[in-house]
């Protein structure tokens, strides 16, 4: 019995792909030749079969004309539509507060031992000062129109970093120079920020690498992540929370946490480049 976590968009995904590979294979098609008939990488139809890709809803009508199968084109794009509305979840969530989504993932962080995690244009929540995430929150307050609970979804958040001194926690992050230059709130929040970063770091169960700016890279991935015991990962767009949990999805977030990783610089180059911002602060001039 299969022991993976699966979201319950993903798990409608998956349910999704296996009516259309049974179409498909119903219709005595390869993928390969489906794929060629839409002049689409054979990969992509994979994707779509295996949950990896939600697809559109033209995607599902060409793909039921192709397989004679037309008269199934309702249903597939009711269940399409039920997918879309489980993504907006994160939206619902916030209804009630931000302190609540503060706290949805607050088990999986009891649960997990090693952490990896990718942030390009934000501080880390774990290693955030209260100023710092009050300024960040309140912007999200405010654009998701959710009741103005900003003093208890801080606290909230505060509370969630007390897993990094449990111990059989390990901790490794990698934070792009970008994050540092990115303001929330004023001059003195963001030298706190710096401040407090430069003091996690000292955690023996952390390791913090800092991907400067203006060098030569491998990659360039287009949002952050959160890497949970090989097994989960975890990423935010404005409107919803994803889950990762398919084994072959997972290892490519793996191998790209490992690209990442290797332009990193960490001690005492790392606290460079953290001291370095900070000297660069208006209050510290």
């Amino acid at each position: 019995m299969s022991t993976r976590r699966l979201s319950p968009a993903q798990r409608a995904a998956e349910a999704l792909g296996q009516r259309l590979r049974e179409i498909r294979t119903g219709a005595n098609l390869t993928g390969r030749a489906l794929a060629a008939v839409v002049d689409r990488h054979y990969t992509k139809v994979s994707r779509l079969e295996h949950g990896g890709k939600t697809p559109s809803e033209e995607e599902l009508r060409i793909w039921c004309r192709i397989c004679d199968t037309e008269d199934q084109i309702p249903d597939l794009i009711a269940t399409l539509q039920s997918i879309q509305s489980i993504y907006q979840e994160f939206r619902r969530q916030t209804h009630a507060g931000m302190k609540r989504l503060m706290q949805v993932h607050v088990p999986l962080y009891e649960r997990a031992s090693l952490f990896r995690i990718y942030e390009h244009n934000v501080i880390p929540g774990l290693f955030q000062t209260a100023d710092y995430a009050a300024a960040m929150l309140s912007f999200w307050i405010s654009f998701l129109e959710t009741p103005n609970d900003l003093e208890a979804s801080v606290t909230a958040r505060m509370e969630r970093q007390r897993v990094i001194y449990q111990a059989g926690k390990r901790f490794s992050v990698l934070i792009e120079e970008q994050s540092l230059r990115t303001w929330f709130g004023a001059a003195e929040v963001q030298a706190g920020q710096l401040d407090r970063l430069l003091t996690v770091m000292s955690l023996p169960t952390v390791s913090v690498g800092i991907i400067p700016m203006m060098i030569e890279r491998p990659c360039v991935s287009s949002t952050g992540f959160w890497i949970f015991d090989d097994e989960l990962v975890c990423l935010e767009t404005p409107t919803a929370n994803i889950e990762v949990t398919r084994p072959s999805e997972v290892k490519l977030y793996l191998r790209m946490f490992g690209h990442l990783a290797s332009v990193a610089v960490y001690g005492k180059a790392a606290r460079h480049i953290i001291t370095s911002v900070a000297e660069e602060l208006p209050s510290a001039k």
